[in-house]
């Protein structure tokens, strides 16, 4: 559009035309609801063209109802009336054509149905109405409409021009504010599908959002809708339990009993009874009958956390159960019939202990009939952050504390460690964290020693390759003694040294490897 320059006194109308685009395009730029900040844009236009009244209407293309959404110079209940079916009136023309109109007069004109019920006439004299569509890439979305004093000697060609780039930039700019509020929109949809994910994993105590733990969680929707017998793998201290628990409790058996059995925790002698039960007088000490795990757990769900642990002789009488789903308890002859889910866990090589002999191979292929495997801590780090948030919440409860946050730093060296505890040990460094804090903020220095760095204590390493390798031996031996609980002879084992090298280098290094007992 080229504006020409007419001269109104002193002033250049041109230029005036350019501030007013000016000011319209600030306004539209800043704009945060457009419904509202649309009316100054109209009281600018009315005052500039020395109209009466202006006002915006768009197009819902829902119900196909065109609708006054910004005006001045209007009263509301006047905007409340002005409702347009798609080809009704001056503007259900201009929105269904796309096309300007100019009605010179309207109190003379027969398409002007004057839904807002405002004067057709200003202290006798003739109005004119300037409709223009709100147009944008062929796609109407509105209309702009501008009411003023008839004047014969103006053209009002040059009105729709003005009018018309004024409607296509408030078109443009509805667009994208529309577009943004379906993105805002969609991204509050997707953060609810998130909470609401979060919200069911978290039912069972299961901390994670890693793209390795959607995937257990997927694993675990899947398998506990079945009957079939589950077997968690993976290191100490990772979780086994929650997961046994998430199983049953999406399970058609969460009403019933879910029986957990340690069975590295009993003793040799007693765990055929704990598992299967025994008559009165089957042995010294059996002064009553008793009920094993297995029955109690009829209809339900068992979990046989270590089953790696479990002495041969158990093992046989194990399978049996598995495959015949029935027993008899110690010193009784009545068969007792089981119905019952079994989820199992380890964190041993089973398939080593078979070549040892140390494990029944029958009993192997009959409990990994869907194995699971859950990752370490140290390969799913980006869990840290959220996992310290729970703990935080969690000791805050139990201590009544209020500590807030943790600071960037201590995060960092959380990120940086091997924990080859998992996360049993990242909760028992939480919870000292918790003990250590001051200030409701845990900070890098509350953090135990094991854990602390060269950046957060300012001691780097200098001098070459000997004090690294030395630093990283160090290290070593202190996650050996971490995951060993202390215990030397078990920690040169990890390390695969004697126990001799270990001791002269615990010395060596000044490693108290009490402090490392629990």
């Amino acid at each position: 559009m080229e504006f020409r320059c007419r001269k109104v006194g002193d002033e250049c109308y041109g230029f005036k035309e350019l501030t007013l685009l000016f000011d319209i395009s600030q306004r539209l730029l800043e704009s945060k609801e457009l419904n509202n900040d649309l009316t100054p844009i109209m009281a600018s236009l009315v005052k500039h063209l020395n109209a009466e009244r202006s006002f915006v209407t768009i197009f819902n293309r829902e119900n196909q109802q065109i609708l006054i959404k910004a005006s001045y110079g209007l009263s509301e209940s006047q905007k409340a009336r002005g409702k347009y079916n798609l080809g009704e009136g001056i503007i259900g023309k201009v929105v269904e054509l796309a096309k300007p109109v100019v009605i010179p007069e309207i109190s003379k004109s027969k398409l002007f149905i004057n839904k807002t019920k405002a004067e057709l006439t200003k202290n006798g004299q003739e109005l004119t109405y300037i409709c223009v569509p709100l147009l944008l890439d062929n796609i109407v979305s509105g209309a702009l409409s501008v009411i003023k004093v008839f004047n014969p000697k103006i053209e009002g060609s040059e009105d729709i021009q003005l009018l018309s780039i004024i409607g296509s930039m408030i078109a443009k700019t509805a667009r994208y504010k529309q577009a943004k509020m379906e993105e805002l929109e969609r991204l509050r949809e997707e953060n609810r599908n998130l909470q609401d994910q979060i919200k069911e994993t978290n039912r069972h105590n299961i901390i994670g959002n890693s793209g390795k733990m959607k995937d257990l969680f997927a694993l675990v929707n899947r398998v506990a809708q079945t009957n079939s017998t589950v077997l968690l793998r993976g290191e100490s201290g990772i979780g086994k339990e929650l997961f046994a628990e998430a199983i049953h409790n999406n399970s058609n058996r969460k009403n019933k009993n879910l029986i957990k059995v340690n069975c590295s925790a009993l003793p040799e002698s007693l765990i055929e009874s704990e598992l299967f039960g025994h008559e009165k007088g089957a042995f010294t000490g059996a002064d009553q009958q008793r009920k094993g795990r297995f029955e109690l757990a009829h209809g339900g769900t068992i979990f046989l956390d270590e089953i790696g642990d479990l002495p041969l002789p158990t093992q046989v009488k194990l399978l049996r159960v598995i495959q015949e789903r029935e027993f008899e308890r110690i010193g009784g002859t009545e068969t007792i019939k089981t119905d019952v889910r079994i989820v199992a866990a380890t964190n041993r090589n089973l398939e080593e202990q078979i070549e040892k002999g140390e494990y029944r191979e029958d009993l192997y292929y009959r409990i990994n009939v869907f194995p699971i495997f859950i990752p370490p801590l140290r390969e799913r780090r980006d869990d840290i952050p959220i996992l310290v948030d729970h703990f935080i919440d969690k000791f805050n409860k139990k201590n009544g504390r209020s500590i807030k946050r943790i600071t960037t730093s201590a995060i960092n060296m959380l990120m940086v460690h091997r924990w080859p505890g998992n996360i049993r040990e990242l909760e028992n460094v939480i919870e000292r964290a918790c003990i250590m804090c001051k200030d409701d903020v845990i900070h890098s220095y509350d953090l135990p020693p094991t854990l602390q760095t060269a950046d957060s204590t300012n001691t780097q390493i200098e001098g070459g390759m000997v004090p690294i390798i030395e630093q990283v031996e160090k290290q070593l031996i202190r996650d050996a003694l971490t995951t060993t609980k202390g215990n030397i002879t078990k920690a040169a084992e990890v390390l695969q040294i004697t126990e001799r090298m270990l001791g002269t280098r615990i010395k060596k290094y000044e490693i108290d490897a009490w402090r490392f007992k629990v």
